[in-house]
């Protein structure tokens, strides 16, 4: 939109040398509406990159902690994030070293969200799947603990979140995963994708349409990593937007035409 505005603009006051100008300015405003802070400023995506990813793997020990010991399946999820993110030797130390920080008795979170909030927190989608990572990791033993959702009730609220939104997002999550590999494994799917929506067999087709279209631009790629996600983790975002997908498609086939 913008750069059809600048091009416009920009012949009308200096002809066709101006009508680049405007285009090319033009365009770098629409990149930036489109992929949110940041778009234009490598140095502090490339910021915003290295703190998405302490926070991470900080978070994951500190929730692998929290119920008293570090499981398998816990383990065995890390070492999955990791191999995703196609992670160099040396950065695979480093991600280590941060679980192991995190999952010291003494660890305090304090310091490591504020430094998130203060580089990130203007990026709501870095936001959200940073707290959707950190969902999908609390379930990764089949079951979800009183003090990891403790401990993820309070990190969601230092991420802006109230208690209702959090349980909301929770719900899901947690929905949305009966719908990993592309399928439903769930007797009762049709009702478990209303929820993997945040939405009810109420919603007119036009509401479920517009939820499953924002949780989708949420997990876009683009969007992503324009706000700062290191490129190699967005694949995890990619397999939640799987989850959605065929969750809406479900329903979809269950709405009368």
């Amino acid at each position: 939109m913008f750069k059809v505005l600048g091009l416009f603009i920009g012949y009308y006051f200096l002809d066709i040398f101006g009508a680049f100008l405007g285009l090319f300015f033009g365009a770098m405003v629409d990149r930036t509406r489109a992929l949110g802070p940041g778009a234009m400023n490598p140095l502090g995506k490339a910021i915003r990159q290295a703190v998405f990813l302490e926070t991470v793997f900080v978070s994951m020990g500190k929730l692998a902690k929290a119920d008293g010991q570090v499981s398998q399946q816990e383990i065995a999820h890390v070492e999955q994030v990791m191999q995703q993110l196609g992670m160099t030797e040396q950065h695979r130390t480093q991600a280590i070293a941060w679980f192991k920080q995190g999952a010291d008795a003494n660890f305090d979170l304090t310091p490591s969200y504020q430094k998130f909030m203060a580089v990130c927190g203007q990026t709501r989608n870095l936001k959200e799947v940073l707290l959707v990572y950190l969902i999908v990791l609390a379930q990764a033993d089949g079951h979800f603990h009183e003090a990891e959702d403790a401990l993820l009730t309070d990190i969601a609220g230092r991420l802006g979140y109230g208690s209702e939104a959090f349980k909301q997002l929770k719900e899901m999550v947690l929905n949305q995963s009966h719908f990993a590999g592309g399928q439903a494994h769930s007797a009762a799917a049709l009702e478990d994708a209303y929820k993997a929506l945040g939405v009810s067999k109420e919603n007119t087709d036009a509401e479920i349409k517009r939820a499953y279209r924002k949780l989708m631009s949420q997990y876009h790629p683009d969007k992503l990593m324009g706000q700062g996600m290191p490129a190699d983790m967005v694949a995890m975002a990619t397999e939640q937007a799987k989850e959605i997908q065929v969750a809406y498609d479900l329903i979809k086939k269950s709405r009368p035409v």
